[in-house]
Formats: C-alpha cells, structure tokens, sequence
C-alpha cells in the first residue's frame, strides 16, 4: 500500500507542537523521503548515497551509456548453456540478426531506454560472474518485466495493483522476488511490498554472488541471500557466468541509470561468510586462531600454519581432525590450492583409518580442471564425496585464489555450497552403486565424529574455518528440505 501524504486528513506539523531542532530536521527528512520511497528496515546502503544521481557510484560503471545500444543484443527465454557452447561465428550471426527486433521494439528517448512492450529482450554482450547490478525502472498498468541474471529468470517486475489481475500468483506481494522459483522458497516472494506508483521511477539493487542473490527495491531489501533456482534445469545450479537480461512483456517499459559493478573473489568470499554467519540460530565457533594448530590432532606434523592459514606439507600431509565432535553441523571455511592441489575434508572422522572409508564419507578438495585429473572418475572431483556421488563442476576458481565454501551435513544427508553455488546435495544412505563395493565405505553410516583435513602432500591451505552444531538449534534443516 503507497500512503498519499496529500490526501485529507493526514496529519501536519501543526498537529505536533514545537519540536526539538534535531527531532524537526529528521521529521522533515522522513516526510520527504517519498522521492526514494517508503523507508524500511534493513535498507540498501548505496541508496541515498549516490551524489549526483547520473554518475556511477564507486566501483560501478554504466552498461548503457544513454545514446546507443551498443554492448547489447536481443535474446528470449534461452538457455544460457546453449548460447554459450554456439561458435563464435553462429554467435556473431545470431547477434546480428537478432537486432533488427531490437530496433523495432527499443528506442533511446532523452537518455531513456524504452521498450513497447514486446519484442526480444535486451541483453548484454558481455557474460557476468559476481556482481552488484543497479538500475532503474518506471513501467504502466498491466506490464509485467523481469531482469534475468546470468541469463537465468529472474527478478520480477510487474503491476501489483489488484486491477492488473496477477494477485492471484503473487503480484499483491510486491516486485523485486525470484519469481521463478518454486512457491514456497526463500526469494519466491519479496518479504515487503516496495513499489512505486506508476508512472514513477523505481531503483533496484542485485547483488549476485554464485547463486545466491539478494535485492533491494526502493531502499528495501525485498530478497535476502536467497538461491536463484535453474529455470531450465531445477537438478543443476545456474551457470557460473551468463549475460544479463531486460525482459519485458505486456506494457511500455522504461530503464535508465543502468550501472554494474563486478566483485572480487576476496570480496565474494567475506560477503558469502558474513551472510551465512548472520542468519541466526547457534553461532558459529572458530575451530583455529589462525596462528597454531592448538587443538587440532593426528597428523600435525604434516601441516603447518603459513599466513594465517593451515597448510599442508609438500610431499606430507596425512589427516587432522579438530577433537570437538560433531552429529550434525555446518562448516564454513576458505580454501586454495596450487596447481594439480589435492586435499579432503574429513566427515564424521572416528579418529583413525582413511577417512573416505571409516568416517561418514571424504569431500574432495582438488584442482579438477588440472589436465592429470582429465580421466578421473566423476565421483573423484572437487566437493564429491569421494567413490560415492559427484559433485557439479565448472565453479572452482583458477589455483592460487581463495574459495569459498561451506558444508551442511544433517542425519545421512549432505550439501556443499562452493563460491555462493551448491554443488552437492545427497543423501548417502540412498546410494546403490559405488566406485568400489559399498562394504569399503564401512562409515558411511556414522551419526557422529570428527571434522578434518586428509592431506595428500599437495601445498592445499585453509582459512577462516568456523562450524556450528546442528544439534543444538532445536529444529534442523535437511539439507535438500529448502535451507536458506
């Protein structure tokens, strides 16, 4: 609901008497705030900081500089896949083509892009990882738009009013949620209703962080962290790069200040942590002070702590374990490897023995795109649980940067996020077939153990670990049962 501070009966300053100067000054900021929307809790911190607002602020720079469509194509509905294994020559073919649409349905008015409201949607030539995306969007009674990111629907834009005729699938909640993904998930729909009237501008903010994503509109965060489901394939993650998409169905659009700012790895790591730590529930607790290996035990002398960080010996190694025992928790840590890097977590480690057979299962920690590794078994990459389920690949980064990653194991169950992307999520008990007899993963069905590191003499470091017992949160989670 949009309050009309022009409508009879809404109260004045009159009404309240002498105010102190302070409590006046921010009366008066609250009242004319409406220019940037109602204000919320949690609002977004680049709004209201902006300065003059037809400038990039810091760090962002303009993906449509107000004149031309160049850097742009048309595309529909399409999987990003799909256009990402064409060659060059069917690609540039497919661009060129595409452009005609473009021209019939797109035009540029005072430094405004405008679509009728039909036609292909306007897409960048440039694929996007990481990224903060700010634009924004004024639109009319009966539109519905959306921006698809990494070439993935989308967040949703359309006409929330009751006339519009979609309350019925959402619309009374609010623009700005991850419309496509399925009822009920984190992100479906915005957790406030924040849009303009018609005919004004609204501002979105996107940040996206592997598949996590979350939103601001007008200053509210509508989408917190949430995953951006595959629309094209629910059993996959998105792609780990992909374009981005102004769709627009059903009513005159218009888009301007369209600005993007790419993050860091380093940057995507401590945001990716920060998030997860903030979520609520038991905290976490750091199982290393970054200087020793106090605490930790077994192979300690085929480790050592190098800048903060635990390290494997070269041509050493050998598994740690840090002695608190775990039922069910959650890891989150940061790892790097050297080129051709081969580690593993241990999980539910009793303290002895190999770790991919005498505890609950070995993840693996390995440089999988290394060309010695081209001809290993799928069940043998990086965030597999080793010989038993693979892992999705394509979403490590290159050796020598730091990733980031967090494991979820609840009951016989399993989830591994990497980079903002889950790449595993299994249930080890519903497993028939294995790299070798299911007899040799004798611990696969362990409730309890160790948390750990199985060494194989590569130089793997690790970092920033802390974890969180499951158990003692009262109402865990599944890990496929809808976790943040």
């Amino acid at each position: 609901m949009h309050l009309n501070r022009a409508t009879p009966g809404t109260f004045t300053f009159r009404d309240l008497g002498p105010l102190p100067l302070s409590l006046g000054l921010l009366l008066v900021m609250t009242l004319l705030a409406p220019s940037c929307g109602p204000i919320y809790p949690h609002p977004d911190p680049v709004v209201g900081l902006l300065g003059d607002p037809d400038t990039p602020p810091p760090g962002f720079h303009a993906i449509f500089d107000g004149a031309s469509l160049d850097g742009w194509w048309g595309l529909a509905t399409v999987d990003p896949r799909v256009i990402a294994a064409l060659d060059p020559p069917t690609l540039a073919a497919k661009k060129a083509e595409s452009l005609t649409d473009i021209a019939a349905h797109w035009s540029i008015v005072d430094g405004v892009l405008v679509n009728d409201g039909g036609g292909l949607y306007l897409t960048t030539d440039r694929d996007y990882e990481d990224f903060e995306l700010s634009l924004e969007y004024r639109t009319v009674a009966g539109a519905d738009s959306g921006i698809y990111l990494r070439g993935v629907p989308q967040v949703q834009i359309w006409d929330t009013t009751l006339a519009g005729g979609k309350w019925e699938i959402g619309a009374d909640k609010g623009s700005g949620g991850l419309w496509n993904n399925s009822a009920g998930t984190p992100g479906r729909d915005p957790r406030v209703h924040a849009d303009r009237p018609f005919g004004e501008w609204n501002q979105v903010r996107v940040r996206m962080i592997g598949e996590r994503v979350s939103v601001w509109l007008n200053g509210a965060n509508v989408v917190e962290h949430a995953r951006l489901a595959n629309y094209f394939d629910p059993t996959r993650p998105i792609p780990r790069r992909g374009p981005i998409q102004l769709q627009t169905h059903g009513g005159e659009i218009s888009w301007r200040r369209i600005w993007l700012r790419e993050i860091a790895p380093d940057e995507a790591n401590t945001t990716l942590s920060e998030e997860e730590q903030g979520t609520g529930g038991v905290a976490y607790r750091s199982l290393f002070d970054g200087k020793s290996l106090d605490g930790w035990a077994g192979a300690i002398d085929g480790y050592e702590v190098a800048n903060g960080a635990i390290m494997c010996r070269k041509e050493s190694g050998g598994t740690i374990y840090h002695p608190r025992e775990f039922a069910d928790f959650e890891v989150l840590f940061e790892f790097r490897l050297p080129a051709g890097g081969n580690n593993g977590l241990a999980i539910r480690y009793p303290g002895s023995g190999d770790p991919a057979y005498s505890g609950m299962c070995e993840l693996q920690v390995l440089d999988s795109e290394a060309p010695q590794y081209a001809s290993l078994d799928s069940r043998q990459y990086h965030g597999s649980a080793y010989g038993l389920i693979p892992a999705h690949r394509g979403y490590l980064r290159s050796p020598g940067l730091w990733n980031s990653q967090r494991v979820r194991v609840v009951g016989s169950t399993i989830e591994v996020e990497l980079n903002g992307t889950r790449i595993l999520d299994a249930d080890l008990k519903k497993i028939s077939e294995a790299m070798y007899p299911l007899e040799k993963f004798a611990g696969r069905a362990r409730t309890r153990g160790f948390f750990g590191f199985a060494g194989h003499g590569d130089a793997v470091s690790f970092r920033r670990i802390v974890a969180r017992d499951l158990a003692a949160d009262g109402t865990p989670e599944s890990s496929s049962g809808g976790t943040r």
